[in-house]
């Protein structure tokens, strides 16, 4: 039914893999505009997310109202993603290897607000030593636009089971992109998204959740069949390494 036996996996990049928060609370400060907290910034949808929430809305509108005020923090933002953002503890070590993994098809679908992604993600990932033109494809969408029909699209352009291809993202929308596309979610509950907006609003469960960056890494591991950091292969639990399927 299919012609290639390679599994996929489909990553997001602001909120999963990288420290989307700082950068932006850093890019705002420099325009003294303040983001507020986490809690709530996870709790902001849209337009609120990246003006400030209810407390600071008002003085960060009045300072964006002018073309030349966004863009300045446009060009602030992307300055800061090149040059300071940071990927989440433990994700650039499993970019590099889930690359080195000949059966492993790996690729970035995104949004990023920042002047021409391509180049921004290329210098950001430079910077953690993951070079991006190692990665099978990289697709930047637009706020507005689903992902599910790009996740739909690279699967069936690559030929891959639906059974062995992976989504993971940090916001509701990319655990029903997975969903639409027949591929399995891994869901962080760290990002743009709080743990209980994500199971008690949407109702994802919770075995597809994780609440840290250590435990996403450790999920896609284990379901990769992926060494970990210590050059061991993660075992299922329960079961004795000499026992194990094989992958």
């Amino acid at each position: 039914m299919y012609s290639s036996r390679d599994r996929l996996i489909i990553v997001d990049a602001d909120g999963t893999l990288i420290d989307a928060f700082s950068a932006i609370g850093a890019a705002f400060a420099r325009h003294g505009m303040d983001l507020g907290d986490l809690d709530r910034f996870q709790k902001r949808r849209n337009l609120f997310k990246y003006l400030g929430g209810i407390k600071e809305f008002p003085r960060n509108l009045a300072r964006q109202l002018g073309r030349q005020g966004r863009k300045a923090v446009l060009d602030s933002l992307t300055e800061v993603y090149r040059e300071e953002a940071r990927l989440y503890p433990g994700m650039a070590e499993l970019l590099r290897d889930m690359l080195a993994e000949p059966a492993l098809r790996v690729g970035l679908i995104t949004r990023n607000v920042t002047r021409e992604p391509g180049i921004t993600m290329a210098r950001l990932f430079e910077r953690h030593s993951v070079d991006i033109e190692a990665l099978d494809f990289f697709h930047h969408i637009p706020l507005r636009q689903e992902k599910a029909p790009f996740f739909r699209a690279v699967r069936e352009r690559l030929d891959i089971n639906p059974a062995l291809a992976y989504a993971c993202g940090d916001e509701h929308k990319d655990y029903l992109a997975a969903l639409a596309a027949g591929m399995h979610p891994f869901i962080a509950a760290y990002g743009f998204e709080s743990h209980a907006r994500l199971s008690r609003k949407f109702g994802i469960p919770e075995e597809l959740l994780a609440a840290t960056p250590e435990a996403l890494c450790g999920r896609v591991r284990h379901a990769l069949d992926l060494e970990n950091e210590t050059g061991e292969t993660s075992a299922v639990p329960g079961r004795p390494d000499s026992d194990r399927l094989p992958a």
